[in-house]
């Protein structure tokens, strides 16, 4: 049973904790990496690695298709934001392969990628959310600071900013592309994984504090167990519905945890969890391979469990970089003329448009 995961970047832990997994499992499989960086770190730790175009390429899906095919995958995980429309939206495609798409349809990537509508999703769960506007709803003049100016649709946390002046609201709400105003709320910033199987079923919660960050990816941060986001988590999950592992972030405001984004796929700090007892790269393989596996209570974990994140270089001679990026893979049997691929940008420019 082979497994692949896209653009997967520096997320060599992610890759290990699978292959711990399969090893725990006592069943063979590959994990196949693909990036479009041949220097990309965890392409060294894969059973094979393959470089391919970049996503948005109109070549990307028919390659991808190909690798798909040649590598017998049985299930596709995205690691990074822009790579889960582009997943959904080819679903059907990419399921004809044989490999099942580990991340939501396409109804409810609309719900992800726009952090409005994500909003207005948790408010109709009744769960609290963060006060928010778009540009020219609030007054400069007569709003309360400090405000939270962040894009409608974005990742990775780029150009968000807080503003505390009429002069910085307006500044920001101009300078960051297409975006929306949030209150700013103070407190510890939570981030859960929620692992589901292909079918949907919640299979671990795991919460983590967000101490430090790194590039809108968490380097220090400790388990921690609330019942409250956790009940909160599996709501959120059921009702999108999601299908394979997402991340939900919210920030404990004055004791409430206040929900304000969710991401489709494994977060960057999702082995924490593994580290802390919840083996659910072990749970998600055995459900995926058909093998009875005992899913434990949520929060059986443990909490307290402080991480910091380092970097770990791996040393390529220019020939073996070479000998990595020519194994670049051309699609033959799925040419697919005239099918694009959608990116977030396709996204926000048509709702935008509409």
């Amino acid at each position: 049973m082979n497994i692949l995961f896209t653009s997967v970047g520096r997320r060599v832990e992610l890759l290990r904790a699978f292959r711990a997994a399969y090893e725990n499992l006592g069943i063979t499989g590959r994990i196949v990496a693909v990036d479009s960086d041949p220097l990309a770190p965890a392409l060294r730790v894969a059973d094979a690695a393959y470089v391919v175009p970049l996503m948005d390429a109109p070549e990307h899906l028919g390659v991808l298709l190909e690798i798909l095919a040649r590598e017998d995958v049985s299930a596709v995980f995205p690691l990074i934001d822009p790579d889960v429309p582009a997943l959904a939206d080819h679903r059907e495609l990419i399921e004809a392969t044989g490999a099942r798409v580990a991340t939501v349809r396409s109804e409810a990537v609309e719900i992800t990628v726009d952090k409005w509508r994500t909003n207005e999703f948790f408010r109709s769960l009744g769960l609290a959310a963060a006060a928010s506007w778009l540009p020219g709803e609030l007054d400069p003049a007569a709003a309360g600071y400090p405000l939270f100016v962040k894009p409608r649709f974005g990742s990775a946390s780029g150009e968000s900013f807080k503003a505390e002046t009429p002069e910085q609201l307006t500044f920001f709400s101009r300078y960051v592309p297409t975006a929306i105003v949030q209150e700013y709320l103070v407190g510890p910033e939570i981030t859960s994984d929620v692992v589901c199987d292909l079918e949907g079923e919640v299979l671990a919660v795991v919460s983590r504090e967000r101490i430090r960050v790194r590039a809108g990816e968490v380097s220090i941060g400790k388990t921690v167990f609330d019942p409250a986001i956790a009940e909160a988590c599996v709501r959120i999950a059921e009702a999108l519905p999601a299908v394979g592992p997402i991340t939900v972030q919210c920030i404990v405001d004055r004791g409430v945890p206040t929900f304000t984004e969710i991401n489709a796929r494994l977060g960057g700090g999702a082995p924490c969890g593994v580290a802390a007892g919840a083996d659910w790269p072990r749970w998600l393989l055995a459900r995926l391979a058909g093998m009875p596996v005992e899913i434990p209570p949520l929060g059986s974990y443990q909490t307290g469990l402080y991480f910091s994140r380092c970097d770990e270089s791996f040393y390529l001679s220019e020939a073996e970089v070479e000998q990595l990026a020519s194994r670049r893979v051309r699609p033959r049997r799925h040419a697919l003329p005239g099918i694009g691929v959608r990116t977030q940008r396709d996204v926000r420019c048509r709702r935008v448009g509409s």
